[in-house]
């Protein structure tokens, strides 16, 4: 039966002045005196000829691989090594001359990998190369392929980078879902798990850093392999962590200073998860400042989703959302003390990002980082009013507002100062540009961290979720509301490709915003991968920045 507002709805606070509301977090696992413990063999002064040697031996194969289906296959397995940012010039050319002859190859698995590796690229490539696939008299993809499981992996994944009224894409994973299915049970064990795996999360989806760590383990034991890509990808795996490492002490001091866990001890302390949010948006080692900046804004920002979700009574929220939409010192002053520290950790690195933008790259932000801010906390108001004045939104209330209080349109419009390099011609009429991007990056991490938190949050008392209003509007039983959200979330996706497709936005901005999306994916797969910071989050942060691969 569907739940009445009434079942769903949160309890009344009761005299919050008196009695403050606990979401009972853990502590930490991850204590800054254990982060500045960490330790590794690897570094780049001691393996930089290796290193190099191995990279020039992987450009010269992929100078020398002129067969189309061998080079789309190295192409491929160069990035889900991790390793295709040292070829990023040559994979570019090669691709670019792929598309320039348009020679469509008539096998299905070579043909579906060159469509998925174009439209990543974004060569607005036509999905009608799949016509030839489907049967002349009914029009359906031929039975004759459903043995094909190279050819239905493949197609399975293209049909991910599928746009808006592309009934071909649909009709295609359709078929290869259905066939893939049905070919579980007659696989060899190895097979059968990358079919489940493509089947759970396609590989357009994946975060980047996880994907890597998989694929090492796979394609080790692929009869195809070249030893030359496996070193280099294992070697270049386990030098980025002693960057990560490195990374992560700078900021456990930053963070330790803060000292938010005497100061503000009903937040949630998550420096080490956060960090692994930020190796999902960008992990090649030079984007260092992406990370760390990531890092701080999202360790704050969580914070003040915790002032406004759990610990605020509303007086004091609408003070602090007025102190900080004006950015007025004087009302601040005025702040209960906790609000006092919140504010000033704000300020002081909105002052340090902007100086670091103006001083490498011109451009004044510090309005627009302050403006962040303000958009942030008013979303935040929006649902605490909701709460206290006992109001069930509607789902597009709900959304209208949850994109923006989620939290991710602050941390992509941040780092496009960051990598200001990018946008500095354009700005700041450029950021209107990627708005579009950005609503669809922050929709898609709003829609899954509500599908991986919204039950605890409700037990709590918070306002109801996508899931939770959607269900109460339309009388529906969760998992179709559930379903209702995951279809939001696919169509996203599509209109993320659209907006890719042939257009001029910088790669890094592309990168981070489909990045944000994926790792949001990731982290609420099994339920609150920030929250609680044990099981599946803690293995893909041991693996992901402790662990390095034997060599």
């Amino acid at each position: 039966m569907a739940p009445t507002p009434q079942s769903l709805s949160h309890p009344q606070p009761n005299s919050l002045k008196e009695e403050r509301r606990s979401a009972n977090y853990h502590p930490t696992i991850w204590d800054p005196t254990v982060i500045k413990s960490f330790t590794t063999l690897y570094t780049y002064e001691s393996h930089a000829t290796k290193l190099e040697e191995l990279k020039q031996k992987a450009g010269k194969l992929l100078a020398t691989t002129k067969d189309t289906s061998s080079l789309l296959k190295l192409i491929d397995s160069l990035q889900r090594l991790g390793v295709a940012y040292h070829f990023e010039k040559q994979i570019d050319e090669a691709l670019n001359q792929l598309h320039v002859d348009q020679n469509v190859s008539k096998v299905l698995s070579v043909t579906a990998l060159q469509f998925r590796l174009l439209r990543e690229h974004g060569y607005p490539v036509t999905a009608d190369v799949f016509e030839k696939f489907k049967g002349v008299d009914d029009g359906k993809f031929m039975d004759s392929f459903s043995g094909d499981i190279e050819g239905l992996l493949s197609l399975e994944e293209a049909s991910f980078l599928g746009i808006q009224g592309e009934q071909i894409l649909e009709e295609a994973k359709g078929f290869t879902s259905e066939s893939l299915k049905d070919s579980l049970g007659k696989l060899d064990k190895v097979k059968a798990q990358h079919v489940q795996q493509s089947l759970e999360v396609p590989l357009y989806w994946r975060m980047e850093r996880i994907e890597a760590r998989n694929f090492i383990d796979s394609y080790q034991n692929d009869d195809t392999k070249s030893s030359v890509l496996l070193d280099l990808a294992k070697l270049d795996y386990n030098l980025t962590q002693s960057v990560y490492k490195q990374e992560l002490k700078e900021l456990a001091e930053w963070w330790r200073d803060l000292n938010f866990k005497e100061k503000l001890s009903f937040s949630r302390d998550r420096l080490m998860e956060i960090y692994f949010w930020a190796t999902g948006l960008s992990f090649e080692p030079q984007y260092a400042k992406c990370r760390i900046c990531f890092t701080k804004y999202a360790c704050l920002a969580t914070v003040v989703d915790d002032i406004y979700d759990i610990y605020g009574s509303l007086d004091e929220l609408e003070s602090f959302t007025k102190a900080v939409t004006g950015w007025d010192v004087k009302a601040v002053e005025e702040l209960p003390e906790y609000m006092r520290v919140m504010f000033s950790a704000m300020s002081e690195f909105t002052n340090d990002l902007a100086q670091e933008t103006l001083k490498h790259h011109g451009l004044d932000v510090l309005p627009y980082i302050k403006e962040q801010w303000a958009i942030l906390c008013r979303a935040h108001i929006t649902e605490a009013r909701w709460f206290y004045g006992g109001h069930t939104p509607t789902f597009d209330e709900y959304i209208k507002n949850g994109w923006i209080s989620i939290g991710s349109l602050g941390g992509l419009v941040l780092l496009c100062f960051v990598e200001a390099n990018s946008i500095v011609d354009q700005f700041p009429h450029c950021l209107k540009d990627y708005s579009q991007l950005f609503y669809l990056s922050s929709l898609i991490t709003r829609l899954s961290d509500d599908l991986g938190t919204s039950k605890a949050e409700m037990e709590r008392g918070d306002i109801p979720k996508a899931v939770q209003s959607y269900m109460i509007e339309k009388g529906l039983s969760e998992d179709e509301a559930r379903d209702h959200v995951k279809d939001m979330i696919k169509c996203s996706w599509k209109k993320i490709n659209e907006e890719i497709v042939d257009n001029c936005f910088p790669k890094v901005i592309v990168n981070l915003s489909k990045n944000m999306a994926r790792t949001a994916q990731c982290m609420y797969q099994h339920g609150d991968g920030v929250g609680t910071s044990t099981g599946v989050t803690k293995d893909c942060i041991v693996s992901s920045i402790l662990k390095p691969i034997p060599m």
